[in-house]
């Protein structure tokens, strides 16, 4: 974002001459023009400040998605767009700008927890849909920005319809999104610094012990759910949270290892697809957790 005010678009002009000019050319390049016209000025009527997005807000960039963003398209979500804002909040850090990377990081942080509460079903997002941000940068903190926008972008292509699926919900289902996504939240969110156990073991400790904790929230909140395969999947991360438990409690590297085995494939996210869809929830596994399990 920032604060550099907008210049007067110069397309509502251009469409006025284009109108003023058509009388000389065939009647299919007369409705061409009239029809172009038209789409320009509905373009040009839309442009909104990316200061005013708001959560629900269907929309389509101008120009790339990443990088400085001053105006932006807000459509109706039942036309074709390329993003959709799922989440905001505000940025508490103080007076002083606290930096493009440690904005990134709050915003990378946030955002995914913010969009849950508006799409809680990541499974059921649009294939190629992917969460970025409008975030402020320097030029606009020092004039009292400091609202975070997360959106779902489709990387390539566009989308049809609101993302918006949590007001939908069953009470079950949202149960189990709830667990669920905490559970997963517990998993990336803790990585550890290193990349092997070794090197790090009490890191890797500490996510089992916040994975286990996530995955007992998890059992408790399926237990007031019925259905067979719900049973199933509950029995299923029992046993799963049983040893992330001793991974958590490993006295060495070897030790951890025999437990996080068993333990990382009981959270396979293919064991819930059977639960998933006697709930009613969508049961393909998005190609991103599918990568990382078959990996």
């Amino acid at each position: 974002m920032t604060t550099r005010a907008p210049r007067r678009p110069l397309r509502g002009t251009v469409a006025v001459a284009a109108l003023l000019t058509i009388g000389a050319v065939g009647c299919s390049d007369v409705s061409d023009a009239v029809d172009s016209a038209k789409d320009g000025a509905k373009k040009v009527a839309r442009q909104r400040s990316v200061f005013s997005l708001e959560t629900g807000d269907c929309y389509n960039p101008n120009g790339k998605t990443e990088g400085e963003a001053y105006l932006v398209e807000v459509v109706p979500c039942d036309e074709a767009h390329e993003g959709q804002v799922v989440g905001e909040f505000a940025i508490d850090e103080g007076e002083k700008y606290p930096g493009d990377e440690k904005v990134s990081a709050i915003a990378d942080n946030r955002c995914p927890l913010e969009a849950q509460k508006y799409a809680p079903d990541t499974w059921a997002l649009p294939k190629g849909v992917v969460l970025f941000s409008y975030s402020p940068t320097k030029e606009s903190w020092a004039t009292g920005d400091r609202a975070v926008s997360c959106t779902y972008t489709a990387e390539k292509g566009t989308f049809k319809g609101s993302l918006d699926t949590a007001k939908s919900l069953e009470p079950e289902q949202a149960t189990y999104l709830e667990g669920s996504n905490a559970l997963y939240e517990a998993l990336w969110a803790n990585q550890p610094e290193k990349d092997t156990v070794e090197d790090d073991l009490t890191g890797y400790k500490a996510q089992a012990k916040a994975v286990a904790a996530a995955l007992d929230a998890h059992i408790e909140g399926l237990d007031g759910i019925e259905g067979t395969e719900v049973g199933k999947l509950r029995a299923t991360l029992t046993k799963a949270a049983g040893n992330w438990k001793k991974a958590a409690d490993a006295a060495d590297a070897d030790a951890f290892y025999l437990a996080y085995d068993p333990a990382f494939t009981g959270i396979d996210p293919n064991e819930s697809v059977a639960a998933r869809k006697e709930l009613g929830l969508a049961t393909t596994v998005p190609a991103d957790e599918a990568e990382v399990w078959a990996g």
